[in-house]
Formats: C-alpha cells, sequence, structure tokens
C-alpha cells in the first residue's frame, strides 16, 4: 500500500520506517526542511531508528521523505502523528487542522486516514473528520475511512519497541475499524481494537495521567519524607517487594517530554469544559511535578548554605539535559527549568549530556561541557538530573566536591539523595 505519516518525529518516523520495512512504501511528510534534509541524509536524530536501518528503507525507495504536499497523492493510508502542545492552558490542535487540510487535499475514495496524535475525546469524530470533508469533498464512512490509534512511543526502551508494543485501534464506524486493525496487524504483534475512536482517545489519556499522577505521588513523599528522617528511596524499595497490589515509580526533577506535563491536561481541559468541573487529580499532580525543579534548587541552596557558600559565583555542574535516561529528547524537561533558575540566582551552570547535540543550550547562558574528571572537579557542586548510562558514576564520586542526586545512582559521604 502507499502510506503518508505526516511528521517525521518521535513518532513519525518509527512508524514510517517499519511501514517501510514491511512492504508499504511510504511517505514521510514534514514541514522542517532541516528535519527532512537531514533523514533524507541517512542521518536518524531518534534513538528508536538506528541511521543503518533508516538509510536501508531509503535505498530501497521504500521510503522517502518531503516538505512537498504534492507527494501525497495517491496515498491509501495516512497517517496524522502532529505535536499536539499546550497553549496558556488551552489544547492546540493547530498542527492536526493544518495536517488535516493537507491530507484532505489528496483524499480519494476508499483511501483511510488515521490520526496517532494525542488529544481529547471527540477529536477524530468532531474535528479530524469535518475537515475532511471539507478539504476532500468526500464524506466521512461513506467514501473513506477514518480512525484513531494513539502512540505507545517510548524513547529508549530496550524492551518495548514499537512493534512489541500493543496497538489500541479505533474507527468512526465498523469499516474503518476493520481497515485500521489490518493495517496495525501488519506493523505491531498485537491489536486492540475499542468500540470508538473516543475510547481510544480517552485510553491514551488514561495512561499517561495513572503516570503522572503516581509520579506526582512519590514527589510529593520525597520532599517529606527528608524532614521526616527517612529515606525515601529505600522505603520505595521496600514497598516494591510486594508481588501485588502496588507499581513502582520514583522521585526525579520532574516530568518532561510531550507526554506527562502536557497530556493529562488534555483531558482536564475538556473535562471541565464540558462537565463544568474540575479534573482535581491531574491539577494537583500538576502542580507538584512542576514544583520539583524548584525543590531541587532549593535543596543546592541549603548544601551550600551548610558549606558557607553562596550559589551565586558557584560552579554547578548538570549531568543531564534531557529528560529522560538513554535519549536526547529535551522537550519539556526540568533540566531546563533547573539550569534557569541556577541561571537567574547568579550561578555558572554548565551541562553536559551525551546524547544531546553540543549545539543545543536549554538556556544561551549555559556553558556545554562534558562529564569529564577535571570539569568535575572544577566544580562546586554537580546535580545529576538524568541519569544516562554513559556517564562515569565511579569518576563523578571520586572527583565531585558535593553532588545532589536526583535519581539515586550515587552514594557517598559528598552525595545527597533528592
Amino acid at each position: 500500500m502507499h502510506v503518508v505519516v505526516t511528521g517525521q518525529g518521535y513518532v513519525g518516523l518509527p512508524l514510517a520506517v517499519r511501514a517501510a520495512e514491511v512492504g508499504h512504501r511510504v511517505v514521510g511528510y514534514d514541514v522542517d526542511p532541516h528535519r527532512v534534509q537531514l533523514i533524507a541524509s541517512g542521518q536518524s536524530y531518534v534513538e528508536d531508528v538506528a541511521s543503518a536501518r533508516l538509510r536501508a528503507v531509503l535505498d530501497a525507495g521504500a521510503y522517502s521523505v518531503t516538505f512537498e504536499a504534492a507527494a501525497l497523492a495517491g496515498f491509501d493510508i495516512a497517517v496524522i502523528t502532529v505535536p499536539t502542545p499546550l497553549r496558556d492552558g488551552v489544547p492546540d490542535l493547530t498542527f492536526i487542522e493544518s495536517s488535516a487540510h493537507v491530507v484532505g487535499a489528496h483524499l480519494r475514495p476508499g483511501a483511510t486516514v488515521v490520526l496517532e496524535s494525542t488529544t481529547y475525546p471527540g477529536t477524530t469524530e468532531e474535528l479530524l473528520s469535518p475537515i475532511l470533508e471539507k478539504a476532500s469533498g468526500l464524506t466521512a464512512g461513506v467514501d473513506f475511512h477514518v480512525g484513531f490509534s494513539p502512540e505507545r512511543i517510548d524513547p529508549g526502551n530496550q524492551e518495548w519497541s514499537f512493534s512489541t508494543t500493543p496497538k489500541v485501534v479505533s474507527g468512526i464506524d465498523a469499516a474503518s475499524l476493520d481497515v485500521v486493525k489490518s493495517f496495525y496487524d501488519g506493523l505491531v504483534g498485537t491489536t486492540v481494537p475499542v468500540s470508538g475512536t473516543k475510547v481510544a482517545e480517552l485510553a491514551k489519556l488514561i495512561e499517561n495521567t495513572f503516570r503522572h499522577v503516581n509520579i506526582a505521588l512519590v514527589n510529593e513523599l520525597a520532599t517529606l519524607a527528608r524532614p521526616l528522617g527517612v529515606n525515601v528511596w529505600e522505603a520505595i524499595d521496600a514497598a516494591a517487594s510486594k508481588p501485588f497490589g502496588y507499581m513502582r515509580f520514583t522521585p526525579g526533577p520532574g516530568v518532561g517530554g510531550h507526554c506527562l506535563p502536557i497530556d493529562p491536561s488534555f483531558l482536564s481541559w475538556k473535562v471541565e469544559r464540558q462537565a463544568g468541573v474540575p479534573f482535581r487529580f491531574v491539577e494537583l499532580a500538576n502542580d507538584v511535578n512542576n514544583r520539583m525543579p524548584d525543590y531541587v534548587v532549593r535543596r543546592l541552596m541549603e548544601a551550600f548554605n551548610t558549606r558557607r557558600m553562596a550559589v551565586k559565583g558557584s560552579r554547578v555542574l548538570l549531568l543531564g539535559l534531557a529528560y529522560k535516561a538513554n535519549t536526547s529528547d529535551v522537550r519539556e524537561s526540568p533540566s531546563v527549568r533547573v539550569a534557569e533558575l541556577l541561571l537567574d540566582l547568579g550561578a555558572e551552570v554548565r551541562g553536559a549530556d551525551p546524547h544531546v547535540a553540543d549545539e543545543i543550550r536549554p538556556d544561551a547562558r549555559m556553558i556545554r561541557v562534558k562529564a569529564i574528571a577535571e570539569e568535575i572537579t572544577a566544580s562546586d557542586a554537580v546535580v545529576l538530573l538524568t541519569d544516562h548510562a554513559e556517564f562515569d558514576y565511579a569518576t563523578i564520586l571520586e572527583h565531585a566536591p558535593y553532588v545532589l542526586d536526583c535519581r539515586n545512582r550515587l552514594s557517598g559521604a559528598n552525595v545527597d539523595l533528592l
């Protein structure tokens, strides 16, 4: 089949490459010329897609990438995998809308459009389908099929890849569901069909809200256990020994990526708008997780005070700029907020991350460095924000005068745990 994937980011590129590998003729469409040029040259910026895999499908002619909308013509299936950010607490579906217009202009009878972008329940039927109908002059469910299948990409996860993770699939009607399910059956090991697109849209938000709320729980416990004189990490490990009724979550400097800082707020916004009541769990989780970078800085200030030092004029090395270990994804990373707060307090902030390109600086005032012994020794404090496997933890422990460990990777006289 001729498959189009709009958006060639952390969701779209793995999907496009997988579809090409199983025999489809795939066109990846993205409005960013620089990204298109990079991908076309065989360079993958997504950890889940090795450059060798990308080059293989490019060389085979099974996959091509473009920013020219005309290349979408003649598709059998189009999958929309574009960002859905929040703007002042309100879901911004501009990218979905623009993709729908582009896809709709090339929609033909018998074709199928699937939305993967995370959004609130009702988007597929109430927003996507009408735009497709207007742009094409065709009728959804009569002339063409429409479905929703929430992305479940987990960057850096070595156990659960795109193809091994079960995929929820849905359609606006039975015929649409059949086509959508058949397509994804060829890409992943297990599909999970549900009765409608609203169910699938809500399922995605439930997944992310579950994680968001539970991470907020342990984050708040981390701030409360220390005054109680309890090692929260040890307590969490002990609780995790229970083989039923418990799932292990760990504290950290905050949450990042697209899923946790943003997606639960889609549900909160929709509930308040349609039901007229607040979604208090999400609001509370947002409050707790958003305040964690401030808590990290406060802990660092306390450590400096104990050593009769000031943050202003100090040299602080931040280890890890990505929001998640062993990935390069800096979207909504709490490291960004930590860096900004310390810089505003007058600290000289240096950032090390083996996965994030050296030219990427969350704040222009930050100095990018390597986490080598000389840099660690010259720092007044080292803050471990993201526990990449590439960091030499023995060297950090040996040379750092003080470490604030937000990930429970180190122990020693010079280490404080979050």
